[in-house]
């Protein structure tokens, strides 16, 4: 199949809207919850029968969820957590997600709002920046596959579930994901301690992503430079900075009506 053909892409947007998740009682969980769609179950061919195995078994087959069965190395390699995943792991279909330059093609000419995460390392951060996102007034949230906390059941457990309703934007590595928002004309901001202007007081004209940096370091020199805007929140009693997460959910529900 070419990768050029229609047929290739529609197959490649499909795999990659997918989130794999692992470990046992969150599958079990996620099985539980029919207003998600699971495309296919995986287990280690070394899972002793009976409890909990039983039990997700019997739910998948009463969904008519396809099962796989691996042997440990290919399962491995399927949950990426081999320590970690019990022996089974699922692909759940997330709606909401897609690659960046699919979400830029699709909203040409129209103005949104994004908030892009630039190392942010630390499960429970994410979490609760996805659930913040998911709350608030933002159109989408731009994970990197490279740098940034990987979406695992530590990150669904800090976002509360809201991972799988939250508009997930995927991107190699944020600096080719900030080169395809500046080709698109998006007003690229940086949040900054160090920043004048007040995150508050700017008003955007036309699409806008807001760029959060690592949790002791800020957002990289690299991504720095590409910036058109400088952005800060005005602190009180000394206070030098604010958690990231604090931070998305401000920016999330500014200018919400």
């Amino acid at each position: 199949m070419s990768q050029n053909s229609p047929e290739y892409r529609q197959k490649k947007q499909f795999f990659n809207n997918l989130l794999t998740i692992y470990g046992r009682k969150p599958v079990l969980e996620a099985l539980q919850d029919d207003s998600l769609n699971i495309y296919k179950l995986h287990f280690s061919d070394s899972n002793k029968p009976g409890g909990i195995i039983s039990d997700i078994i019997k739910m998948a087959e009463r969904r008519g969820i396809e099962v796989q069965y691996h042997d440990k190395k290919a399962l491995s390699r399927i949950s990426k957590n081999g320590k970690q995943d019990q022996g089974v792991a699922a692909d759940i279909q997330l709606d909401r997600k897609q690659s960046l330059d699919q979400f830029i093609t699709a909203n040409s000419g129209r103005s949104y709002r994004l908030i892009a995460l630039d190392r942010i390392t630390n499960p429970q951060n994410l979490g609760m920046i996805i659930r913040s996102v998911c709350a608030g007034n933002i159109d989408g949230l731009i994970i990197p596959r490279q740098g940034c906390a990987a979406l695992s059941s530590l990150v669904i457990k800090a976002s509360t579930g809201t991972l799988f309703k939250a508009p997930i934007l995927s991107c190699e590595n944020l600096e080719d994901g900030v080169e395809l928002l500046a080709q698109a004309g998006v007003n690229i901001c940086a949040l900054s301690s160090h920043a004048k202007q007040s995150l508050f007081s700017y008003q955007a004209i036309g699409p806008t992503v807001y760029i959060l940096g690592n949790e002791t370091e800020g957002v990289s020199d690299s991504i720095f430079k590409r910036c058109s805007q400088r952005l800060s929140i005005p602190m009180n009693n000394n206070v030098e900075s604010l958690n990231v997460a604090i931070t998305a959910a401000l920016i999330a529900f500014k200018d919400v009506d």
